[in-house]
């Protein structure tokens, strides 16, 4: 079989999009920053209230893609060792084994990741930012490529756990899933009207558009795309004027800013560029810094959130030419 190449790749990355269409209705946004987030290997993190298509976008998503997934409701009662797995004695042998848990994957859907106490929160943190679990003193590898999709809740909804700054901080992207437009939802009604049901995919024609080779040859593209010293001066300005901004009292770190500039890079790509602009930049500006700020108690009182006060910087900062 040929090694794919950066034009079939990024075509196979488009077809995954449109299969993922075929499922979901009106959130090409957060489509898009999915398919960002495995170019950038990076975590991605999905809001929105329930019955909006977070868990639904994640499967399709598999269903596109030929990974192995897994799937973990975290609950409550969830332990870490649920997610991470644990050594079991085998009697048969009298010796402790590693029985891995649903984290060893390509692709793990955290569903409601915001319903489980943050100790349970925390096993995942080693995964996502080093790729590996350690257990009883051993690290283990995790499989390549791998990507964390969890969904949550907004804070405000009964019986959610905030997420620390530490773990929100390994998320890539924070990707808001909106309420669906009217002319969406008919259509989304119409489609279940004529026999669609998110729990059969295959029943709705989604089809695998692309495999860990595209993948490969994609993620190489895009490290080659240009960033001009413009570009990257307007991206640390960015990140800069949210550590001075008034109404909060956390802003951004240079990982925030390494995350800016691979995410630019990536858009750059998909659009068919091998180099950034600063309208790449303010396209990608809001799902890769949104959750790396906080807002002081006084500005969230006033209404001030973390999306206004990331396009109030943009719109005051000077744009390269």
């Amino acid at each position: 079989m040929s090694t794919p190449t950066a034009d079939s790749a990024r075509a196979s990355l488009e077809a995954v999009r449109t299969e993922i269409a075929k499922a979901v209705v009106g959130q090409d946004p957060a489509v898009t920053g999915l398919v960002v987030a495995l170019l950038c290997r990076g975590h991605v993190l999905l809001e929105g209230v329930p019955g909006v298509a977070k868990t639904l976008l994640v499967r399709a998503l598999s269903a596109t893609l030929e990974l192995d997934t897994k799937r973990v409701q975290f609950t409550p009662d969830l332990m870490p060792s649920d997610v991470t797995g644990s050594l079991v004695y085998d009697s048969r042998s009298s010796e402790f084994s590693f029985q891995p848990g649903p984290v060893f994957t390509n692709l793990l859907l955290a569903d409601e990741i915001n319903r489980t106490p943050p100790k349970t929160q925390a096993s995942l943190l080693e995964a996502m930012e080093e790729r590996q679990v350690t257990v009883d003193g051993t690290p283990r590898p995790l499989p390549e490529p791998f990507l964390v999709a969890a969904t949550q809740n907004p804070v405000e909804y009964e019986g959610t756990y905030p997420l620390p700054e530490a773990q929100l901080d390994r998320f890539l992207l924070k990707l808001t899933v909106p309420l669906p437009g009217r002319q969406d939802e008919v259509d989304i009604l119409t489609r279940h009207a004529q026999g669609f049901s998110p729990r059969d995919l295959d029943a709705a024609g989604l089809r695998p558009a692309a495999g860990p080779a595209d993948l490969e040859a994609a993620r190489i593209a895009v490290a080659k795309t240009a960033v001009s010293p413009e570009v990257t001066g307007y991206i640390v300005d960015i990140c800069r004027a949210t550590r001075e901004s008034p109404s909060l009292s956390l802003g951004v770190s240079p990982r925030g800013a390494t995350a800016l500039l691979s995410t630019s890079r990536a858009w750059a790509w998909l659009t068919g560029r091998d180099y950034v602009i600063p309208d790449d930049v303010k396209a990608l500006a809001l799902p890769t810094l949104r959750h790396r700020v906080q807002l002081r108690p006084e500005a969230e009182m006033e209404g001030v959130t973390a999306d206004s006060v990331i396009n109030s910087v943009l719109a005051h900062l000077p744009v390269p030419r």
